[in-house]
């Protein structure tokens, strides 16, 4: 079985140098990122559209790394992105029902994904109570890991290169084999 390409997914308002996410795009091989064409106004039909694109354009079974808005994007994904799908990481998710410009991805399924995934959440996260991201975690059959006081997990609380992030992702099959050297802590 080949190595999966890592398709990054960011939130609204895309992730910014020092995130996690752009860092990875930038250091990891096989990887591809995806862009949206409107950040700041996010409309479901075309994120997910774009996020089942850019899957189309991995050589075979892709590994998602997803942010905030981006975890529930991937969950509105058509069963056929989906199933070229092998596992995900599903970081700090958006909850679109509070949040007026997200409100279009509203409701989120509540319905189990076809492919092994973790939930990271923090206990003091302003865009999506810890609770509302477990529920999320027991719904989609998603294993679940509470931070504490980790805010969005983003780089306004502190998280730049992510150690934890990418031997997370490296569990769900992922193979970290970094294009340029990555710091062993951060």
């Amino acid at each position: 079985m080949s190595s999966p390409t890592v398709v990054i997914v960011p939130g609204w308002r895309n992730s910014g140098p020092g995130h996690w996410q752009s860092l990875w795009a930038s250091r990891l091989s096989r990887v591809l990122r995806v862009e949206q064409d409107d950040w700041l106004s996010p409309l479901r039909r075309p994120w997910v559209q774009q996020i089942a694109r850019t899957i189309e354009q991995a050589p075979g079974e892709v590994v998602i790394a997803a942010h905030s808005l981006g975890c529930i994007a991937t969950t509105h994904l058509p069963d056929a992105a989906k199933a070229r799908i092998r596992a995900a990481l599903l970081v700090a998710p958006a909850d679109p029902e509070r949040r007026g410009v997200l409100a279009d991805f509203a409701p989120v399924p509540y319905q189990r994904l076809p492919f092994p995934s973790i939930v990271v959440a923090s206990s003091n996260d302003p865009y999506c109570p810890v609770r509302l991201a477990g529920a999320y975690a027991r719904a989609w059959g998603s294993e679940f890991m509470r931070l504490n006081d980790a805010g969005h997990i983003n780089v306004e609380s502190g998280h730049g290169e992510w150690p934890l992030g990418l031997a997370l992702l490296q569990a769900l099959g992922a193979e970290i084999t970094p294009s340029q050297p990555l710091p062993l802590a951060a």
